[in-house]
């Protein structure tokens, strides 16, 4: 697939997580989805990145602030029930991010709130 259809798939997959997180009680804002390789080196000089090829940068990941009732929620296990149903979507979530597959039951990663287009 090329990256220009990825990128139109992106969307699609976006919406249906988005109408999943409402239709569950939970309200999202966004938060960073396109990157430009100055802040992407931003990030990666400072620690908050380890590359400089994030799907930020191809317009095919998306950061989300999760709410309920209007509460911000920053427990990174709140976000396991959205990670789980885009991954059932075919993107890849960053709660898997620096977990071993044996352990995806017992913890989350350390970006549970960024989701990408998968491969």
């Amino acid at each position: 697939m090329s990256l220009g259809e990825k990128q139109r798939k992106f969307p699609l997959m976006i919406a249906e997580l988005v109408q999943f997180a409402y239709g569950n009680g939970y309200e999202l804002t966004f938060g960073e989805a396109y990157r430009t390789e100055e802040q992407q080196r931003i990030y990666v000089e400072s620690g908050r990145s380890k590359t400089m090829n994030s799907k930020h940068r191809d317009r095919l990941a998306v950061d989300f602030n999760l709410f309920r009732n209007g509460v911000y929620l920053t427990d990174k296990e709140k976000y396991k029930m959205l990670g789980e149903r885009w991954e059932q979507l075919g993107g890849r979530w960053g709660g898997r991010f620096g977990v071993s597959p044996e352990n995806y039951t017992k913890e989350v990663g350390w970006d549970s709130n960024h989701f990408e287009c998968g491969e």
